[in-house]
């Protein structure tokens, strides 16, 4: 039925088209044949008569003038004869003449026939007018009015037989076209079958049919050349959810085991005095993997960093999650306090994090960091060997903590498909150079096979870092690096959220969110709020947003007592310098900018320096008519998609970082330099006064993009090119590459 329709169709289609202009065509051609037809039989007529009405008409003989026309309209086309003068009267005339100004006046100096196309009462007619001299000073004229009708007749017979034969044309055509179709795929899909099919692929082209061979020869060399990057251009667009996720990794993934490894865990089991609490930490990264992970039922490897972490696990060291509801598996790995300041807290925060970040914060690298971080990125690979049921699993690698895991995973198991994705930006070659491992950061990210980052832009500064430092084979047209015999394919993916969130299940309505977070803070009923979440990282440029308040309430007076800023800064790496000075830098400026503007109980700044579950979050944010997001650098930054997808009002306004991955994205929201305090300033009072239906039209926009680029579609995209991979792997391992 398919190929049905799919060939008969467009050929229905062609067909109908060219009847169409062929049937007015033909109408066209046929009607102007039958009136000319009678235009030559009007003559006939005329030249037939004129000896005999002569003389009668010079007589003045109506009689005998009447009976000569009555016997010539007593042919069926001929509908009456008259005689007319040049004023319009008729001198004499047939008994079935038409009185409806069939005689027109006619001008003396116009002595020419007339054929005048006509509607009488009778139906279509033809009525021709020849000009007669009957004496020397007296001109009439012979009017022959002949029935047109037998021509639309005539017409309609030729068009009913012309869709006739369209008809069995297009009966006939579909026919065979599909018949000679099926047939001709029939044999190609046969001929196909059996060049992959081990038991008949060692068949050489002479046993194949002639007509096949180049078909066959295309087939096996297009499996050959197949390669990913090409086929993310040609991907369709999918409506991504758990169900379409799960659903594309059962067909095109069947029975494959997926793996996931990051340095922080999705649920953190602490001591709370006697009693054991479950968090769910604030992280980007672990808001876009968990619901991939509960899709996949799969294995999700971490750290484990919680006080009564230990407790929660069994006897292999995991633990089913999440709580109350199970979906997947927990596996945590155990570091000693030596062994986490220098793989998590120096190497990896002191040293890559401001390498890839353009922060102004000099990294610091030290060989004892180093050694630590190869000897955790070892104990990890262990232990995804160990939690390993198959030769070639699917192993997601997360983030700049492991960097030397995708090499380590592929030399103890080189059949695995080694997903890795870099969560920061990556720096410019000449600044990735300051790093003195670069060489083997570099080949331990190229043991994956596919490795991701946000944008087209890091993609290249890692492509130029590869091309300087490394020998290696770089294809860009396919975004594919070749070292050591092993091909790793490089793309953009950007990161996003579930849609909807979890967290709106349940969720109150706007008002109802805005009346609990005023309550909270102590805010007045019509006081405006803005909104900032994020950790307490110099990256975010915190202390910049909140000199931009002051900066507002300084040059536009008129919202002191307005609004409110709130600014959610949960404590992060707290054992960084960097890091605590961050937190007292924004707690300085806060007192500062209240001290200032603030009057009667009110205080333009909120700071809450404290962790904030989903809920409460997700609660602020529809609260707020604005959100800040102002990093100053960043890979994506998921806190602006968050605040999107939190507005299912359309309201509320963004102000989004040039320099975060997310403005690529988020075009309609207000894009700023976090840098620049002034023009930030501005951009916060342009938000404060948006009119509705301009924050509903950008809204609108930015949910939209939300929602059609989901985490599903990111991690289903990824899952889909690991799949073709694995396939042309296969291939290549039957007939060679």
């Amino acid at each position: 039925m398919q190929s049905l329709y799919r060939f008969s169709l467009p050929l229905i289609a062609a067909v109908l088209a060219l009847a169409v202009v062929a049937g007015v065509t033909a109408e066209n051609f046929l009607a102007r044949w039958f009136e000319r037809d009678v235009e030559l039989r009007s003559e006939l007529v005329f030249n037939a008569l004129e000896p005999t009405v002569r003389p009668l008409a010079d007589r003045g003989d109506e009689v005998g003038l009447a009976r000569a026309f009555d016997g010539v309209a007593r042919d069926e086309r001929v509908l009456a004869i008259g005689l007319c003068d040049l004023a319009g009267r008729v001198v004499a005339a047939s008994r079935n003449w038409p009185g409806d100004g069939t005689c027109a006046p006619v001008v003396e100096e116009a002595p020419r026939t007339v054929f005048d196309r006509r509607n009488l009462a009778t139906g279509a007619a033809l009525v021709a007018s020849f000009p007669m001299v009957v004496q020397p000073d007296r001109r009439l004229r012979l009017v022959v009015v002949h029935d047109m009708s037998f021509a639309a007749r005539r017409t309609a017979a030729a068009l009913a037989t012309l869709v006739v034969f369209v008809a069995l044309l297009v009966a006939t055509g579909v026919l065979v076209t599909v018949g000679v179709a099926r047939a001709t795929l029939a044999a190609w899909s046969k001929a196909i079958v059996q060049s992959l099919d081990p038991r008949t692929r060692s068949r050489s082209e002479a046993d194949i049919a002639p007509e096949l061979r180049p078909v066959i020869r295309e087939v096996r060399q297009t499996l050959r050349d197949l390669d990913i990057g090409r086929m993310r251009g040609s991907s369709i667009r999918v409506h991504w959810s758990p169900e379409t996720l799960a659903q594309a990794i059962h067909n095109e993934l069947p029975g494959s085991e997926v793996i996931v490894v990051s340095n922080r865990e999705p649920y953190i089991h602490d001591r709370d005095g006697d009693r054991v609490v479950v968090r769910r930490p604030a992280s980007g990264l672990v808001s876009a993997l968990e619901p991939v992970i509960r899709a996949t039922n799969g294995v999700w490897i971490a750290h484990g960093s919680g006080t009564a972490d230990r407790e929660a696990v069994d006897a292999g060291d995991r633990v089913a999650v999440p709580p109350g509801e199970p979906a997947y598996t927990l596996r945590r790995v155990w570091l000693s306090e030596e062994e986490e300041n220098g793989y998590y807290y120096r190497f990896a925060n002191e040293g890559l994090w401001p390498l890839c970040h353009i922060a102004f914060v000099r990294p610091q690298f030290r060989r004892e960091d180093w050694e630590l971080y190869r000897s955790v990125n070892q104990r990890f690979a262990d232990t995804v060997v160990e939690e390993a049921k198959t030769r070639n699993p699917i192993v997601f690698v997360q983030d700049y903590h492991f960097a030397l895991l995708p090499r380590m995973i592929r030399q103890r198991l080189p059949d695995a498909t080694v997903i890795t994705f870099w969560h920061i930006p990556w720096p410019n070659a000449e600044v990735f150079s300051i790093c003195p491992w670069r060489e083997e950061i570099l080949d331990g990210l190229l043991g994956s096979s596919i490795l991701g980052f946000h944008t087209r832009f890091h993609v290249n500064n890692f492509v130029e870092s590869v091309d300087r430092f490394m020998e290696s084979n770089i294809d860009r047209e396919l975004s594919a690096i070749s070292t050591g015999g092993e091909q790793t394919f490089v793309n953009a993916y950007p990161i996003s959220i579930e849609w909807p969130p979890r967290a709106m299940k349940g969720i109150a309505d706007v008002p109802t969110c805005r009346a609990r977070v005023r309550e909270r803070f102590g805010l007045p009923p019509d006081i405006l709020i803005g909104a900032g979440v994020e950790r307490f990282d110099y990256t975010k440029g915190i202390p910049d947003r909140l000199r931009a308040v002051g900066a507002l309430l300084e040059r536009h007076p008129e919202w002191i007592g307005r609004f409110v800023f709130v600014q959610v800064a949960a404590p992060t790496r707290s054992k960084l310098d960097a890091y605590k000075g961050l937190q007292q830098e924004a707690e300085a400026v806060t007192a500062e900018i209240n001290a200032r503007f603030g009057r009667d109980g009110w205080s333009p700044i909120v700071l809450v320096v404290r962790h904030h579950e989903p809920d409460e979050v997700l609660e602020l944010f529809r609260a707020a008519d604005f959100c800040v997001v102002t990093s100053l650098h960043d890979g994506m930054n998921l806190v602006a998609k968050e605040f999107v997808a939190s507005r299912d009002d359309d309201r509320g306004v963004l102000v989004l970082s040039t320099f975060a991955g997310a403005s690529r994205e988020l075009l309609e929201a207000l894009i700023v330099n976090p840098y620049d305090v002034d023009t930030l300033a501005e951009t916060l009072h342009q938000a404060l006064g948006m009119p509705e239906d301009e924050q509903r039209d950008r809204m609108r926009l930015m949910r939209e993009m939300v929602r059609d680029n989901n985490v599903y579609a990111w991690a289903g995209t990824m899952l889909l090119e690991a799949a073709r991979m694995r396939k042309r792997r296969e291939v290549q391992r039957q007939f060679g590459p």
